[in-house]
């Protein structure tokens, strides 16, 4: 029995059965810019270049907030991840001033695809699937690797060179100025953001759930000092085999996040959910990393709006859907946020809308949600009280 989204999503993922790319021991090609961190083996991991063994502009096999704008399909997406082979070596996370390290930081930094040359001690093989990051096609260990001449992103070589800038304020200046998140996450995963004693290498995996983690908690705090909503809405959009449906409450900061996996391996319908009330949340997600960069992207939209409200979100994943990392909520959260959205005087018409919408039966979300029960509860004991008072005030002026 399946009881966890991470047992769930693994048994999903070992049944994906797709072809790795043939490659040999020998690449000359470029990269779109992309590295990969592991975290296996921590505090030393194998970190290393995501290359394509062809030189041309490969930007948009690594460029995630493209693909849905311009309507790449799932099959492309995945095409795109399975053509990069993955070069590792074995490094220490504090070893940031190594010359294959600096090669890496040069290849995040950039603002183009690069073309690149690698030498493998064995032929490069396997793929790779998670909920977490994106796919990558075969791996390897680099015997040899060299890079051509990077020219740098200017907003990212300006947060490289200020090692007196802390973190959390270079990523909000960079995500201020418009650096795609992708861009961003990468240059923190390499250490080319923080100060400079704190500077380090991050696990991919890791490094995404921390830059969703700090630019939402920098954003909650501005959101805070912003006029709550005043109505309900409704925001939706569907793409890559999932559609989101997403409640704005009007009512200070509280967040829940529910997704339902319906009949994708076998007959199943599962949910998996989480929730912050306006005080926060201490322990990490039960829900991983979609937690996190859902609530960013909420929060992102909140701010741009200049609102405070609570917020439900509801994603629903089909038939045929293939966990290709977080970005996948990101985008489509933030691409629901843009939509014009649907508004209601009252929580229970917006449910009794977005229950047409879903395939799941709502109740089934009630019953699985911690937030949204308790909203439903609370409007309910509101009703209830007022039409009590109502019938005995009745009652009493029958006697007057």
């Amino acid at each position: 029995m399946i009881i966890s989204k991470s047992a769930y999503l693994k048994k999903l993922t070992s049944q994906i059965k797709m072809k790795s790319i043939n490659v040999s021991e020998e690449i000359d090609g470029s990269t779109p810019p992309s590295v990969f961190i592991g975290s296996w083996n921590y505090p030393k991991v194998y970190a290393g270049p995501m290359m394509v063994p062809e030189q041309h502009n490969t930007q948009i096999m690594d460029s995630p907030e493209t693909w849905i704008p311009n309507s790449i399909k799932q099959n492309e997406i995945i095409g795109y991840r399975l053509s990069l082979v993955r070069g590792k070596q074995t490094v220490g996370i504090k070893d940031i001033n190594n010359r294959f390290i600096e090669q890496l930081r040069d290849i995040s930094l950039a603002s183009t695809s690069i073309d690149t040359e690698a030498k493998f001690y064995k032929k490069p093989h396997g793929i790779s699937f998670s909920e977490e990051t994106t796919p990558h096609g075969p791996s390897g260990i680099i015997e040899k690797f060299n890079i051509d001449a990077v020219k740098w992103n200017p907003e990212l070589e300006k947060v490289y060179y200020d090692t007196d800038l802390i973190s959390a304020k270079a990523l909000m200046n960079l995500h201020e100025n418009g650096v795609p998140f992708s861009n961003i996450q990468k240059a923190f995963s390499v250490g080319a953001i923080g100060t400079s004693k704190k500077r380090r290498l991050v696990p991919t995996r890791w490094s995404i759930t921390a830059c969703d983690t700090i630019l939402a908690d920098n954003l909650l705090k501005k959101v805070r000092y912003h006029n709550i909503l005043d109505t309900y809405r409704v925001y939706e959009f569907s793409s890559l085999n999932n559609h989101y449906a997403i409640i704005l409450l009007p009512t200070e900061w509280q967040y829940e996040w529910m997704e339902a996996f319906i009949k994708i391996l076998y007959k199943e319908e599962v949910i998996f959910s989480d929730y912050e009330t306006n005080i926060g949340k201490k322990e990490y997600s039960c829900v991983g990393g979609c937690y996190y960069t859902c609530k960013m992207a909420v929060l992102d939209a909140l701010n741009k709006e200049k609102i405070q409200a609570g917020v439900i979100v509801l994603r629903e994943a089909y038939s045929d859907y293939v966990p290709l990392g977080v970005f996948n909520v990101r985008e489509n959260v933030k691409h629901a946020m843009n939509q014009k959205y649907k508004e209601f005087e009252d929580l229970n018409n917006a449910i009794k809308y977005i229950s047409t919408q879903l395939k799941m039966p709502i109740n089934k979300y009630i019953k699985q949600s911690y937030l949204l029960e308790e909203l439903l509860k609370s409007k309910q004991t509101t009703l209830d009280k007022f039409f009590r008072t109502e019938q005995t005030t009745l009652k009493l002026q029958d006697f007057i």
